[in-house]
């Protein structure tokens, strides 16, 4: 490593041709006149092209001294025939140069530079998560367009200005405080326009008085913002794992210290909907409010028993028959194919899914690993397909040339694709129709389990039916279930003992009137024993 020298300059010019006088000024002989630099030689770059350290602007020679030594000691980090680290190091303080930005501090760079970590520490929030986004192009569709939104909504915004190497369990608690008081703003301004709305829809459209409200109120429609989504709680740890997923990789490329702040953030707790069956009580309270007790209602088996009457003579039939009874998932249902499907064997393999993506539907595997799975089907229901395969032939017929061959079991008139969109909507008519309590189509996959549960058969076969990697999952989702299950098994084991039964009020009227109880043959207790005179004496 070369001496790096101090200099110092004025910017005197001379009088006659208006050129800098440089080391020929007179004043220069004065130590106050005029500012000191810095040279320093760095290591060529990789192609060779020389490099220099320049700068100026100290007022003193010790300032400058102490701004060459800097440089001279992050020089030294590398070993003599470390030539890649020299290299390094000098693209670092190259990079100051032309930033104008101070010379880093050596411990950090000694400390970067040890463990292997990017020595330029400038990197944003919001530059790795572009970086760690774009190596996820392998990552299912769906998967990629979460973290992407993810990133683009919640993390950028709060977060992608502050440097990677900064970045502290607090920034990320304040982003997470952001968006609850964010939340709070949407709550209030979809009400305001709720009520607006409400208002606009009871004024009727007669008279002038009328027409000029009207008119007011659709302005002030106009200037409000639209009905937005919050972010809730059970939202809110799906943001927490995308960064701690980006975080990790930054930490396991050594781009930033080992320490995770995404890791260590404690959020407010959400509440996962439980499944509900549709009680009588809840249908009364339903039909008086028009709120649902839960967004996961499950119909009773009577209840799906007269969906499936009502919906006996629909073209797809079977495809609500087979989520009813088997739980496939909407997507894996529409994407089904003849191929999966053993006429012989009575089964039916989940090996693929349509994925609709906004309103584009493309096809997939199984949510997860354990959504590859193979259903047993009952006699009626194999049946049921070899008939429904009959009237596709038909339709195929029918259609002539205009038909697409797709191979699915469930198919539009024309044999194309189920739009998965579609299908819901169709669903919701239908339950509108039959006269019964609403239910999502997702919920008819609940129905299927609510079924299995209540003809006792083993958790562990019920989730394997419904594609769950665990049986915590289906305990925790259909709690509500089970919790009515316990309480029928109670009263099964009580009707076991054969013994008369009165009710625990008549029992408790006996106890208290003891001249109406009946007679009932009681212990008697033991009389005492009579003990003779001379006894008593001794």
């Amino acid at each position: 490593m070369k001496n790096g020298t101090i200099t110092r300059r004025c910017r005197c010019t001379d009088p006659e041709t208006g050129k800098d006088l440089g080391a020929s000024c007179p004043k220069l002989r004065s130590r106050r006149h005029g500012t000191y630099g810095v040279f320093q030689e760095l290591d060529p770059a990789q192609d060779g092209r020389r490099r220099r350290f320049r700068r100026g602007g100290f007022d003193t020679s010790a300032k400058a001294k102490e701004e060459l030594d800097k440089v001279r000691a992050l020089m030294a980090i590398p070993e003599e025939d470390d030539a890649w680290g020299k290299t390094q190091i000098s693209d670092l303080l190259e990079s100051c140069v032309k930033d104008k930005s101070p010379v880093p501090d050596y411990d950090e760079i000694r400390r970067r530079f040890q463990t292997g970590q990017a020595l330029n520490s400038k990197v944003t929030v919001g530059e790795w998560l572009d970086t760690w986004l774009a190596g996820r192009k392998r990552l299912r569709k769906s998967g990629y367009a979460r973290y992407e939104s993810d990133i683009r909504i919640h993390l950028k915004p709060h977060l992608g200005h502050l440097r990677l190497d900064r970045l502290r369990v607090h920034h990320v608690s304040e982003m997470f405080d952001a968006i609850n008081e964010r939340n709070i703003e949407i709550q209030e301004q979809n009400a305001q326009r709720r009520a607006v709305a409400d208002e606009l829809k009871a004024t009727p459209n007669r008279g002038v008085e009328n027409r000029a409200r009207r008119k007011w109120l659709s302005a002030q429609l106009d200037a409000m913002p639209p009905f937005r989504r919050i972010t809730g709680l059970n939202t809110q740890p799906r943001i927490r794992i995308t960064l701690r997923a980006a975080l990790n990789v930054a930490i396991a490329q050594q781009v930033t210290p080992a320490f995770n702040p995404a890791a260590h953030v404690e959020l407010l707790p959400g509440t996962k909907p439980k499944a509900l069956i549709w009680t009588d009580e809840r249908i009364a309270r339903w039909k008086e409010t028009g709120e649902r007790p839960s967004p996961v209602m499950v119909w009773t088996p009577q209840q799906a028993g007269a969906f499936l009457d009502f919906v006996a003579q629909d073209r797809l039939y079977m495809l609500w028959r087979i989520i009813a009874f088997r739980g496939t998932r909407r997507g894996e249902a529409c994407g089904v194919r003849w191929e999966d499907h053993s006429a012989k064997a009575g089964s039916l393999a989940i090996a693929t899914q349509l994925v609709q993506d906004g309103w584009d539907v493309y096809e997939d595997a199984p949510k997860t690993a354990s959504g590859v799975r193979l259903l047993a089907l009952d006699e009626e229901t194999n049946t049921g397909l070899l008939a429904h395969k009959a009237r596709q032939q038909q339709e195929r017929q029918e259609w002539g040339e205009g038909w697409q061959d797709t191979g699915r079991i469930f198919t539009q008139e024309d044999g194309s694709l189920l739009h998965p969109g579609k299908v819901s909507d169709l669903f919701e008519r239908l339950t509108g129709a039959a006269g019964l309590p609403p239910i999502r189509l997702h919920d008819l996959r609940h129905v299927a389990a609510t079924l299995m549960l209540a003809a006792g058969v083993d958790i562990k076969v019920v989730s394997e039916t419904l594609g769950h990697s665990d049986t915590r999952i289906t305990r925790d989702i259909y709690q509500s279930v089970l919790d009515d299950l316990a309480r029928d098994a109670a009263e099964k084991v009580v009707q076991l003992v054969p013994h008369p039964r009165k009710p625990l009020a008549a029992v408790h009227d006996e106890q208290a009137n003891p001249n109406t109880a009946s007679r009932r043959p009681r212990m008697v207790p033991p009389r005492r024993k009579e003990v003779p005179k001379q006894d008593r004496s001794a």
